[in-house]
């Protein structure tokens, strides 16, 4: 596995058939497995089990990220994502990081939050001393629920007590568990715990339990990814390296004062991250919800990113942010894309998997504001939309190339002008 190199020069030149058996070679698929990638791999009736009033299935485009050296091993990293130029911006991205080292990248233990919500206490302060004096108790109960997580050296860790004694219907108590996934996401393990916790909890508080439920703001189970990239990597013809390296410092420096520009800057960051989410059956509306209030964590909304020119003149990022993904239970195991996916990634803890998306936001980050900070966005995003804009306009296959040229050199990428372009070439649309 050492050996495996991330680099795949040309791979994009090459037919699907061919990119699919290089892929299979590269993680050791089987016959099926790659059989899945080459004919949808999920079926109806396994989507009809999956979730309600199912019709059918909605597909994404599955490409495959390269050139990831993260911790000094290699990764291919599956992505699902509709948008064009993500799969290709962060594997550019990450060619230019490779040169200076690769990622390093950290995670902490998989600690989830739980919270129950108690009302209707008499005595506050009473409570809470109670809860902090049966704290023992409280945490065995809690791990009574999943025997398999603890024999593994995980579940409940802590139980913290937190008055919130103004809120619009009077005084409650949040009761905090803190517990250990291993290398589940944890929704169900933690919200069976809260459960069985919620009668001892009522019963020592004298009070009214309400809500049981996770927190997405997983803010105890952090992913962080970390590099830094020689300046001479990012000359352009218009720009020093050095230049590039300073307006990227300088992008990142609007995003971290004004939440208009945080917003976008983060959901940068998010494109690669949700796409390795969804390839590999992740939820990742937890993922997003998390990311964004840690970005607000400090009170005002911000990046989640730093970059800056370092003391040699080279180019230093970081990011850290909540990562809840797992890689047993769930969609992970059931959807037939996601397994093959997973094996593809080849990673074996959950932690693990979280350093993997931290890098891959890391460096769509840097694709983005690359970009940005230099040609502007639109030039090469747009060119990779404008095969879109033909093929909406109803371009033929052997046209759509050729449709999308013309648009991209016009600069005008719309469905109209692309329709001229098709009905100048003397072919009725969509024939």
């Amino acid at each position: 596995m050492g050996n495996k190199s991330s680099r795949l020069p040309g791979f994009y030149k090459r037919p699907l058939a061919e990119r699919v058996q290089i892929i299979a070679d590269w993680a050791g698929l089987d016959s099926n497995e790659a059989a899945v990638l080459n004919e949808q791999g999920l079926t109806n009736e396994l989507a009809d089990k999956m979730i309600e009033n199912t019709l059918g299935t909605f597909a994404l485009p599955l490409g495959v990220a390269a050139n990831f050296k993260i911790n000094g091993r290699d990764y291919l990293i599956p992505m699902a994502v509709e948008e064009p130029s993500v799969v290709a911006a962060v594997s550019n991205a990450a060619k230019k990081i490779r040169a200076g080292g690769g990622f390093r990248t950290s995670a902490t233990d998989p600690v989830m939050i739980g919270q129950i919500q108690v009302l209707d206490i008499p005595d506050m302060n009473a409570a809470i001393v109670a809860i902090e004096a049966n704290k023992a108790s409280l945490l065995e109960t809690a791990n009574c629920c999943d025997k398999v997580i603890v024999s593994l050296g995980g579940g409940a860790q802590n139980i913290v007590a937190r008055p919130f004694p103004n809120t619009p219907v009077g005084p409650m108590l949040i009761i905090h568990l803190y517990f250990d996934t291993r290398d589940a996401m944890g929704a169900n393990a933690i919200n069976t715990a809260l459960e069985s916790l919620a009668p001892k909890i009522a019963e020592l508080t004298n009070g009214r339990t309400s809500l049981r439920i996770l927190s997405n703001l997983a803010d105890q189970r952090t992913a962080t990814a970390r590099c830094t990239i020689p300046a001479d990597q990012l000359a352009t013809k218009e720009y020093s390296g050095q230049e590039v390296a300073k307006l990227i410092e300088e992008a990142n420096a609007f995003a971290i004062v004004d939440p208009y520009r945080a917003a976008t800057h983060n959901k940068g960051i998010m494109n690669g991250i949700d796409a390795v989410c969804i390839a590999t059956g992740n939820d990742w509306r937890a993922v997003e919800a998390g990311a964004h209030a840690f970005a607000a964590r400090d009170g005002r909304y911000q990046s989640l990113t730093d970059w800056h020119v370092d003391e040699n003149g080279d180019l230093y990022g970081e990011i850290t942010l909540p990562m809840a993904v797992g890689m047993v239970g769930g969609a992970t195991k059931v959807h037939p894309t996601a397994r093959v996916a997973m094996k593809i990634l080849d990673v074996k803890s959950a932690p693990e998997l979280a350093q993997v998306m931290a890098a891959v936001g890391l460096a769509q980050n840097l694709a983005a504001i690359n970009a940005l900070a230099t040609v502007g966005i639109q030039k090469g995003h747009m060119a990779l939309h404008a095969r879109q804009v033909a093929m909406a306009a109803g371009a033929p296959e052997e046209l759509i190339q050729q449709v999308a040229d013309q648009l991209v050199a016009e600069r005008r990428i719309h469905v109209d002008r692309a329709k001229e372009i098709i009905a100048s070439n003397q072919l009725p649309i969509g024939q």
